[in-house]
């Protein structure tokens, strides 16, 4: 018999009010510890296949007794689908010139161990004694700004180019993965969801929503929030609560 997972999550994805197509994919696996956002790079050829890919090729990885192994390998299946995006996927798409990528957040728990690995701007926050930490760091042009040009959040905002990507899966030959390790508490929440999702909430919105015990009436809360703005943007979020 499988046993009960000490962790409750629910998830969601919406296209949003003004892209036709939603290129955010999502993996839910509270059995396993694992959950992941991918959002496919907008603009770009087939954003969705990538999404799509990385979430299927995660939630088949084997579930093995231990953490370090199973990090290991959530970090390889990352590394090969970057090269399989940069190379095969480009030549079948006919177009040489087409980048086929897309973010990722992962969530790996067990035990009392959990490991966040991404790239790109897809997020991963923690709420943890009625506070809210962002554990992901983004790997955007306007985190680059603000880190090496010293510029304010306001003004990295302003580049035109802030939402520019700086790594994502089948950007460039070489990836370069973050990866945050924390020991998990009881009452601990998480949110990993896509940049059309935080872009429109504050920090208090994000925080209001982790507060409420039911992983799923966080979720609710959360897109109801968003789906009042503009919601310009596909998105998708996971909460997950121990």
């Amino acid at each position: 018999m499988p046993i009960a997972s000490p962790w409750r999550s629910a998830a969601r994805t919406d296209a949003g009010k003004v892209r036709a197509r939603n290129e955010d994919a999502f993996l839910d696996c509270p059995q396993q510890g694992l959950w992941v956002v991918a959002d496919g790079m907008g603009g770009h050829q087939s954003g969705d296949i990538a999404s799509q890919l990385i979430v299927a090729s995660l939630a088949e990885l084997p579930v093995q007794d231990d953490f370090d192994e199973r990090l290991k390998g959530v970090r390889q299946c990352l590394h090969w689908l970057n090269r399989r995006l940069g190379q095969e996927l480009t030549v079948t798409a006919g177009r040489h010139d087409s980048i086929m990528g897309s973010t990722v957040v992962v969530l790996l728990v067990e035990g009392q161990r959990a490991a966040c690995i991404w790239a790109g701007d897809s997020r991963c926050y923690l709420w943890r004694g009625q506070r809210l930490y962002q554990l992901s760091r983004d790997h955007s042009l306007q985190q680059l700004l603000i880190d090496e040009q010293q510029m304010s959040v306001e003004q990295a905002k302003a580049h035109p180019s802030a939402h520019a990507l700086t790594r994502a899966i089948g950007a460039a030959e070489q990836l370069t993965l973050d990866v945050l390790e924390l020991e998990v508490y009881q009452g601990d929440a998480f949110l990993l969801c896509s940049d059309g999702l935080y872009n429109g909430l504050s920090s208090d919105a994000l925080g209001n929503a982790l507060s409420l015990i039911a992983p799923h009436i966080a979720l609710e809360r959360l897109f109801d929030s968003a789906l009042r703005g503009s919601a310009r943007d596909n998105l998708t979020a996971v909460v997950i609560r121990k």
